[in-house]
């Protein structure tokens, strides 16, 4: 015990083991629902989903271990929402490429991300891009997310002459995932602690009960990995149509990360008088490895999570919290047939309620200036209409730069801006 206390630096920062080992246990029920969703929003790019379950599992354990141990901060990290939606409905349903070539992509990515990290770019390329355009990206992504809960769910549905129309929500998934949400928003503004599984698993439940999932048990032996396990392809990444796919993925992990370690950084009190983060190249290593390392496994995008404040607010303040966290991801494998009795329509009220949350960004734009509030809208409506968080982003690039030329704002944009802007235009114009 002493070692660990040592190491974490526990005394220094005024907590004690059980404070760790509690915040740890608060974080994993915050975010455990990923374990439920990630496999199932997957599946829909014909990986497998037990397969898939695993990788998720071992990814988080892998990230929430380096970022404890190396970084020695109370982040935990799992495959990401919005990225993961991305992957399947975007990349493979939507441009029509392989889950093995969409998992090369993330890996590239991931690979970028490393050498951005140990080359210390990371920090040039944060400040460099405009600050709408990051928490217009955040929304957009809210936007994609909420359209395709409501999609897989039956909430919407085709119709010929509007595109989209209201479902019958008299039926039992539209009906169970409109539960689920009111669910979780209500747990979730109580404060209750796994407000979003409890949420999921209600409706899980109530699908077992009416006979509309079979039951097939609790705890097994995992799943064979073999079917998404070192099945990524990198060749067929490098595809000249994947320059925007690669980009989008690295894109939104940086700043989602970025995003992540300042707010549950700031909220435990560790950031430093002039203003830095402890560890912030560990952290963001930590970060970028975790993503390789999922793609190997056979899982979207590892990212930091924001979740992590519900452990800080319990009063984790080191690694000890991540450690925690990782180890309970590690017992989940163990959890299958409970993961694969949980429905689409089960994890479309979470999977909306992520959006919610990531919608709050609005509310630090400035509005009343339309050459930054114009981009924003771009992206917001861009991104689930064109059903594509790369669209979004190149669509939302090129009017931050058009509308502040004519707007006559030529040093607010920065030099990667306008490099961006022309890859991402030239990209739309000849690819």
């Amino acid at each position: 015990m002493n070692a660990i206390e040592r190491y974490f630096g526990i005394n220094g920062e005024n907590t004690t083991i059980k404070t760790e080992v509690l915040a740890g246990i608060t974080t994993f029920l915050t975010m455990a629902y990923i374990i439920f969703v990630n496999p199932n929003v997957l599946a829909d790019a014909g990986m497998d989903k037990g397969a898939v379950f695993v990788a998720t599992c071992l990814a988080a354990a892998i990230g929430c271990f380096i970022m404890g141990i190396y970084a020695r901060l109370p982040v935990a990290l799992a495959p990401g929402m919005g990225l993961n939606a991305f992957f399947t409905y975007g990349v493979v349903l939507g441009m029509g490429y392989t889950w093995q070539t969409a998992l090369g992509a993330v890996f590239l990515s991931g690979c970028i991300f490393v050498l951005l990290s140990l080359f210390k770019i990371r920090e040039i390329i944060i400040n460099a891009i405009p600050t709408c355009l990051k928490q217009g990206v955040v929304a957009g992504i809210g936007a994609f997310l909420a359209f395709i809960a409501m999609q897989t769910s039956g909430v919407i549905v085709n119709n010929d002459a509007t595109l989209v129309s209201l479902g019958d929500m008299t039926t039992f998934s539209p009906a169970m995932a409109a539960l689920g949400f009111i669910v979780i928003i209500g747990l979730s503004y109580k404060k209750v602690p796994g407000a979003v599984t409890i949420g999921i698993l209600l409706v899980a439940l109530i699908s077992l009960l009416t006979g509309h999932t079979e039951f097939t048990g609790i705890i097994s032996a995992p799943p064979a990995i073999a079917p998404t396990l070192m099945q990524l392809d990198i060749a067929g990444a490098f595809d000249v149509g994947m320059i925007s796919v690669i980009f989008a993925f690295l894109f939104v992990d940086l700043f989602d990360t970025a995003g992540t370690l300042i707010a549950t950084t700031t909220q435990a009190g560790l950031v430093g008088k002039d203003g830095k983060i402890p560890n912030m190249g560990k952290a963001l290593l930590a970060d970028s490895t975790a993503t390789v390392a999922g793609t190997l496994l056979g899982t979207s995008s590892t990212t930091s999570y924001i979740e992590s404040g519900a452990g800080i607010a319990a009063g984790g303040r080191t690694g000890l919290v991540a450690v925690v966290v990782g180890i309970l991801f590690l017992l989940s494998i163990f959890f299958a047939p409970l993961a694969s009795m949980i429905p689409g329509y089960a994890t479309a009220g979470a999977i909306f309620y992520v959006a919610v949350l990531m919608m709050a960004t609005l509310k630090d734009i400035d509005w009343h200036d339309l050459t930054e509030s114009a981009p924003v809208v771009v992206v917001l409506l861009f991104t689930p209409l064109t059903y594509s968080i790369a669209d979004g982003i190149a669509l939302g690039f090129i009017t931050y730069t058009a509308v502040k030329v004519l707007g006559g704002k030529f040093t607010e944009i920065s030099v990667p801006v306008w490099l961006l802007t022309a890859v991402l235009l030239a990209k739309i114009v000849f690819i």
